[in-house]
């Protein structure tokens, strides 16, 4: 049933990527709204199916499963629900350009890899800290995102380029609003996932977790000097971009990099929480 739900889930992400790809190549004078339903409708199946595989995985009787693909697979869901959610109303459907195939990516290889029989986190305090941190990386990786497809939309206006993808794209300042709007909301998850590290975690800076903790410090402090420079100089464009990327670096080495080396590379698994 698992790996039916898995093809299921691939299926349907796959047939929302091609009908997405498809409205961004339309030309620009054309209905941007054609397929915008139907996209909309395989992508919350797509969503509904990658719930349902997910769920029985990671919720165990033993605590979370937060093995390394198991992991990349539950922020992937929780990144392509809330772009979905977005896209209802605000039309940020084309991020999916970048993310859906991604997500597709991921499901394969909890296909392709062997099955880790672990439960991790069994701590209740903890949970708070890893839905926390689990919500603010999601939603840091929107922003991420969405600082790529900004630069895409500055290069193509500045070369007068008006093709599928950027003629569909909101305007260049709100798409900037937008950017700036999930970063302070990712900053404000992010701020709470660490306090609540440190209120629920009995040393933040022991020797298996103190890289997790200073990198996502570092996060920290380079999307606070980004909040903070918008607001006092209205930095954006370029600059907004640049720092967005380097903060969201640091996140995702702490988030998903030392799990990775432990887990994929080292083969050894260790029993800590997501960050």
């Amino acid at each position: 049933m698992s790996s039916l739900l898995k093809y299921s889930t691939i299926f349907f992400y796959a047939v929302t990527f091609i009908v997405l790809l498809w409205r961004s190549h339309r030309p620009i004078n054309t209905n941007t709204n054609d397929k915008r339903g139907l996209m909309l409708c395989l992508w919350a199946i797509a969503c509904i199916s990658h719930a349902f595989q997910l769920y029985p995985q990671t919720f165990t009787d033993q605590g979370m499963n937060l093995t390394f693909y198991n992991t990349v697979s539950l922020v992937l869901f929780i990144i392509s629900s809330l772009v979905l959610i977005l896209s209802i109303s605000k039309k940020r459907e084309f991020i999916g350009l970048f993310l859906l195939p991604i997500v597709i990516a991921s499901i394969i290889l909890t296909i392709l890899k062997p099955e880790i029989q672990v439960a991790t986190s069994s701590i209740r305090g903890l949970q708070f800290h890893i839905i926390f941190s689990l919500f603010g990386f999601s939603v840091l990786t929107i922003s991420a995102i969405q600082s790529i497809l900004i630069f895409n939309q500055e290069r193509h206006l500045r070369k007068a380029q008006f093709d599928g993808v950027t003629g569909a794209l909101p305007p260049l300042h709100d798409s900037e609003k937008f950017l700036f709007q999930t970063i302070s909301i990712g900053f404000i998850l992010l701020s709470i996932a660490l306090i609540t590290g440190f209120m629920f975690l009995e040393n933040m800076f022991e020797q298996h977790v103190v890289h997790k903790t200073i990198l996502s410090i570092l996060a920290w402090i380079l999307f606070a000097i980004l909040l903070w420079g918008r607001w006092k100089f209205g930095w954006r464009g370029q600059m907004a971009v640049r720092w967005t990327l380097g903060g969201f670096a640091f996140l995702i080495l702490a988030y998903l990099g030392s799990k990775f080396v432990q887990e994929i590379v080292l083969d050894r698994f260790v029993d800590l929480p997501i960050s």
